[in-house]
Order: structure tokens, then sequence, then C-alpha cells
């Protein structure tokens, strides 16, 4: 049987249009593989790039809250009283000036608690909250203080005694304070190993607590909020 050279010919041809929509195909397919590669690259360097911001953020804020401690010691025999332009409280704020009506618990970062009446801001812009994230709140009158620039990054810091208001808590009986145990009949003697027996608290007075909230503002609108508990 013989096959004629026309036939052949246009089998041939047939094969080359397969061969070039195959091509085609592998060609989009490649193409669409990039692109997906690319933008899978693109985000995760913006991911590590917002994650540097904020470790660069945090770290800036263990100098702030350092700052605040500084005014803590420099200010120790006035820490009585309110110093709100230095960003101090000698109180919770979660109490009236009578020391007993209650007033809604602050949101520190305006995020912790649900957008509503029962709730304080803190002005850590000083533009009287209007920066503050949408819903509503109850008083926007703590102030913070300014602890400057730190790496590139700006910082405020605010501090409160935690103490139910206002006065010196070892002459007022009506104010009560957090502190730490003051005193302690045993002593640890394993070492690493703490335990309600063995507690570790040496003798003495101990003044109450003081809480030191700080906020850095870093690039790309980066926001760290660190808060740091200590006593004297």
């Amino acid at each position: 049987m013989q096959i004629r050279p026309s036939n052949l010919s246009q089998c041939r041809r047939a094969q080359r249009g397969v061969s070039l929509l195959f091509a085609l195909l592998t060609l989009v397919a490649l193409l669409l593989a990039t692109l997906a590669l690319v933008r899978s690259v693109d985000t995760s360097t913006l991911l590590l790039g917002n994650m540097g911001f904020k470790q660069d953020a945090t770290s800036s804020a263990d100098q702030a809250a350092r700052q605040a401690i500084d005014w803590l010691t420099a200010n120790s025999a006035s820490l009585n009283t309110d110093a709100a332009s230095s960003g101090y409280y000698a109180s919770t704020q979660e109490l009236a000036a009578d020391g007993v009506t209650a007033k809604p618990p602050i949101d520190v970062t305006g995020r912790q608690l649900a957008a509503s009446n029962n709730r304080q801001l803190i002005d850590w812009d000083g533009n009287t909250c209007q920066s503050a994230t949408t819903g509503t709140y109850n008083g926007c009158t703590v102030t913070t203080a300014d602890a400057g620039t730190i790496n590139n990054n700006n910082a405020r810091f605010v501090i409160f005694r935690l103490c139910s208001k206002p006065g010196n808590y070892l002459t007022d009986a009506s104010i009560s304070c957090a502190k730490p145990i003051s005193s302690s009949g045993a002593s640890v003697t394993k070492k690493g190993e703490m335990n309600y027996a063995e507690q570790p608290f040496a003798g003495g007075a101990s003044g109450p607590y003081y809480r030191i909230v700080v906020r850095v503002l870093g690039a790309r609108n980066t926001a760290s909020f660190t808060e740091t508990i200590v006593h004297f």
C-alpha cells in the first residue's frame, strides 16, 4: 500500500500544530509559576521587614522604660501626688478623686477592651485622643511623657503607682497598694527553686509596685507597647 506524498505532508503539518499548542501551554504555566514565586518572595520580604521593625521598636521600648525608672528614682520624695506633665500618676486611675467612686479601666493600647463607654484611653499623641481607634470611650485625661527619639523611633511612657488613690499610703489607712512580700522567715536553700515554703524575699519594708507602659512608634507605622512592673 502506498501513501501519497500530499497526505504525508498534511500529517506533518498537523503534528507541528499540536507541538505548538503544548509549547504555548507550557509557556503559560511557567509564566504563572514565575509570577507566584515573585509574589511569594515579595510577601516574605515584606513580612521579614515588618518583623525587623517590630523588634527594633520593642528594643527601643526598653531604653524608654529605663528613663521612666530613672525618673522614679530622681523623684522618689514626691511620688504620693500626680505629676501629669511628667506622665506620672500616683494611683491606678480607676477610682475618682474621692477614692470611692469607680472609674472605667484604662485601655492602654486602645484595642485591649471593647469599644464602649466602659474604658478610658491614654492620650498618647497629645490631641485628646483624636487619633484613637474607632469606638466610644469614657475619658482621655491620662497624659504621657516624651522619652525622645531612640534608634529613629519615637517613644513615650506613662507611669502608674499601683495604689487605690494618691496620698501617703504609710499614714493613710484608706489607701491600698499592691506591694511585694516584705519579709520572710525562711530562705531558699535549693538553687533555681522557688516555692511557697521557701520564699525568696528579703526582710524590711518595701514600697508599692509601679507600672510603666511604653509606646514606641517606628517605621511603616509600627507600634510597640511594653509594660514593666518595678518597686523600690
